[in-house]
């Protein structure tokens, strides 16, 4: 069996947690608790390139928040 996260021609939803982490997910499974989706289905690469454009700090956002208060 293939890896589903890696399938070329898989369908695929982009998911997102509370602390705006993104996640490619297959279609086919269902959601995890926690995770709401920020894209239907589409291709694999639509939902990287969503991903991209989306995900511009790797912090989650309660360190984020933190480090930028600090700052402040």
């Amino acid at each position: 069996m293939s890896n589903p996260f890696e399938d070329a021609e898989g369908t695929y939803l982009v998911l997102v947690n509370h602390e705006a982490q993104y996640s490619l997910w297959p279609s086919f499974a269902e959601v995890p608790a926690g995770w709401t989706v920020a894209l239907p289905a589409t291709d694999r690469e639509s939902a990287l390139a969503h991903i991209g454009e989306q995900w511009t700090d790797m912090r989650p956002k309660s360190l984020a928040d933190a480090m930028d208060g600090a700052a402040a």
